[in-house]
């Protein structure tokens, strides 16, 4: 018995109970995070719904006026330029519907910004915003305009965005 409670209760096997009980809490802690993370994104496609592209997109061109419009493609309705039809609203259509990100977040944007730049997740063009309205689809042309764009107007880019939905 003596042995048995020196075995139990030596410094070695302390060490060991230290690591079950620090793995056991950190696979707690992974199984809350994912209950959250499943929160949140059930919550982001409803949050999305909630969150339009109205004249956001007009605003952003205000604060940042060298940003391309992009907005030449033909509707596929009315056989006219789609003028309203822009870069910035279809990166929008794209950050929040397509994607669920939250609208507020820069860091959300910059995500964004990365997948266009083909430096995060990648993008269909059978789904991107405007395949089924143009007659064009502006995928390429998007991803294009946005490589093109300097580190400084992509920044500006993203805190207009912010700052158009942050007003909202």
């Amino acid at each position: 018995m003596l042995k048995l409670w020196q075995a139990l209760f030596t410094p070695h096997y302390f060490k060991g109970v230290g690591l079950i009980l620090v793995l056991g809490m950190f696979w707690l802690s992974l199984d809350q995070n994912q209950s959250i993370y499943d929160n949140l994104l059930s919550t982001s496609s409803a949050y999305a719904q909630n969150v339009g592209t109205g004249n956001t997109w007009q605003q952003v061109y205000e604060q940042v006026p060298d940003l391309p419009k992009e907005n030449q493609y033909i509707s596929k309705e009315t056989g006219k330029i789609a003028e309203n039809n822009t870069l910035v609203s279809r990166l929008i259509q794209y950050h929040v519907y397509l994607k669920g990100r939250a609208p507020n977040y820069r860091l959300d944007w910059k995500l964004t910004l990365a997948d266009y730049l083909n430096a995060n997740e990648v993008m269909y063009d059978s789904s991107y915003p405007g395949h089924d309205t143009l007659k064009k689809n502006p995928f390429e042309g998007d991803r294009t305009a946005i490589r093109r764009l300097t580190r400084k107007q992509r920044n500006a880019l993203v805190q207009a965005l912010v700052n158009a939905y942050s007003q909202n």
